[in-house]
């Protein structure tokens, strides 16, 4: 008989209610089938932690006395520029800003100490942060230049808001190259000298969730260690990439835009990172739950990693010029197991993504819902899906003359 989450929210409501992580349900499902697990279990939790680069967060900084445009001036915290356009005094910062006097990849591989991630991680920690503003004065808003520290207890609202994360499936990336290249997916030796990927695998969300039959806009989730929710599908969403037999992509495609109240968040989910030679991004923590509504539901959560396929890419060439194809294709077990064999060679692998970190996620928020202070929502709009003829596109370029 089908649930729906109405009834498992109440289920939860009474401390009724069973919950697995994403790990615990394949265990289950082998010993009594998807018939009998989707009866017994309600809800299977999820976890993926990582560098997400489409990251950043917003605030209002409150009016000073007098008032200041920060809007068609400039703004920087702790010397990271940050946008102001929206308004007088909203800003927004991106986990991969830089500031101005970063010497970037002049000195090669630039060492990229601190940027947006790191004042994302220490405003959420917090620790004073340093604003500089200037506007251009108006009648309105006379002041010219503002400099104050401000911490994430003062300011009016503060949000995690990120345009794309919790990507479905990515590449494993490798050099063939004759020299090392550092890369957004972590540094690659030259000549197949090792292989990199980001995913927790058979713990990730969408990979448990391939058709988004259960995760839509207004999706109830952990995020930096709180609540958020799935704001819309993410950019470079791309649902109708190629997919196996069991409906899940052997390649990008997926994302999700979330957004959530910063202050709820912990320094611990939110985390800045260096990427030498590339740059800095945010390592963002993100659990979704997944309610067992019927049969389907519980076999696409039963995935495991030896069902989860990857595509090998060249990053010294093929990724930067745009080249399609693969090396090969891998499944996760092969690359947890430390090794994997590309054009006959055999060469280590390392995951960008923390799959201990990942099943801490999927625990914190079984115990969230089991202990009741979770509840599940219903999305007020689906995700596009395979059959929805979306595509990511890349520029069209059309020169300027």
């Amino acid at each position: 008989m089908p649930k729906t989450i109405r009834e498992i929210n109440e289920k939860i409501k009474k401390g009724e209610a069973v919950i697995a992580t994403a790990e615990e349900i394949i265990d289950i499902v082998e010993e009594k089938g998807t018939k009998k697990a989707a009866q017994q279990v309600d809800v299977v939790t999820t976890g993926t932690f990582g560098p997400m680069c489409s990251s950043g967060i917003y605030f209002n900084i409150g009016h000073s006395k007098p008032r200041i445009k920060i809007g068609g001036g400039t703004c920087y915290l702790n010397d990271v520029p940050a946008y102001g356009g929206f308004a007088a005094v909203d800003v927004y910062l991106g986990a991969t800003a830089l500031p101005d006097d970063d010497p970037k990849n002049k000195i090669y591989p630039g060492a990229f100490k601190y940027g947006g991630g790191h004042v994302i991680e220490e405003f959420v920690a917090g620790k004073d942060i340093k604003l500089v503003a200037t506007g251009y004065g108006t009648d309105c808003y006379p002041r010219k230049k503002l400099e104050t520290w401000i911490n994430i207890k003062d300011v009016n609202e503060a949000v995690l808001f990120n345009p794309r994360n919790v990507y479905q499936n990515y590449n494993v990336a490798v050099n063939l190259s004759d020299k090392t290249i550092y890369t957004y997916m972590g540094i690659l030796k030259e000549k197949l000298g090792n292989a990199n990927f980001c995913s927790a695998g058979q713990l990730s969300p969408l990979l448990n969730d391939p058709l988004y039959k259960t995760v839509g806009i207004g999706t109830k989730i952990f995020v930096g260690g709180g609540v958020g929710y799935v704001a819309w599908q993410g950019t470079q969403h791309n649902p109708t990439a190629k997919r196996k037999d069991n409906n899940v992509p052997c390649v990008p495609a997926g994302t999700l835009a979330i957004i959530g109240d910063l202050k709820q968040m912990k320094q611990e989910w939110l985390r800045g990172i260096t990427m030498t030679g590339y740059g800095v991004t945010l390592a963002v923590g993100i659990g979704i739950p997944i309610p067992i509504l019927n049969e389907e539901i519980v076999q696409y959560t039963a995935v495991k990693d030896k069902d989860l396929f990857a595509q090998v890419v060249d990053y010294s060439e093929a990724y930067p010029k745009v080249i399609p194809g693969s090396l090969g294709e891998v499944n996760y077990a092969q690359l947890k197991s430390g090794k994997i064999i590309v054009q006959g060679k055999e060469i280590p692998t390392a995951s960008l993504s923390s799959y201990s970190k990942a099943r801490e996620i999927a625990l914190t928020l079984k115990n969230w819902i089991k202990s009741g202070k979770f509840l599940l929502s219903e999305p007020v709009g689906s995700i596009p899906g395979p059959k929805s003829g979306i595509t990511f596109q890349s520029l069209k370029e059309r020169p300027i003359t």
